[in-house]
């Protein structure tokens, strides 16, 4: 057994998506672009707490693939990213112990660094031009 990446449960994991949607769906930039594209906030968050399950506890629990499904919103942009991942810092470091939302940011910010540079790199806004 592969043990977490830092010290957190299932359940706040679980708590802290909950929480950052609950967020989601008043904010005023983001909350328009989720609701375009979810129906049932329930399952939404439950597919999202098992992603970081798996990211963070290796439950192996996810099998979807982030980067195509924010690909094929068609209207995510890459600076969308920062937004997000300021609010899901706030909710970390209101919901969680100092060290675990410190090493939790780290992932997130990691992950999004690189769905970032997909968006960016669908749209042509981002990285070197292209050749060809």
């Amino acid at each position: 057994m592969i043990p977490p990446r830092f010290d957190i449960t299932a359940e706040q994991i679980d708590a802290t998506v909950a929480e950052f949607y609950a967020c989601v769906r008043h904010h005023p930039g983001l909350g328009p672009i989720f609701a375009r594209h979810v129906a049932d906030w329930p399952a939404h968050e439950e597919k999202i707490a098992r992603f970081w399950r798996n990211a963070i506890l290796f439950e192996r629990a996810y099998d979807g693939n982030p980067m195509m499904v924010h690909m094929a919103a068609g209207d995510v942009r890459a600076p969308m990213f920062d937004i997000w991942l300021g609010l899901f810092d706030s909710v970390l470091h209101r919901t969680l112990p100092d060290e675990t939302a410190k090493a939790w940011s780290a992932l997130a910010h990691r992950i999004g660094r690189g769905l970032r540079m997909g968006i960016a790199d669908r749209d042509g806004t981002g990285g070197p031009p292209r050749l060809g």
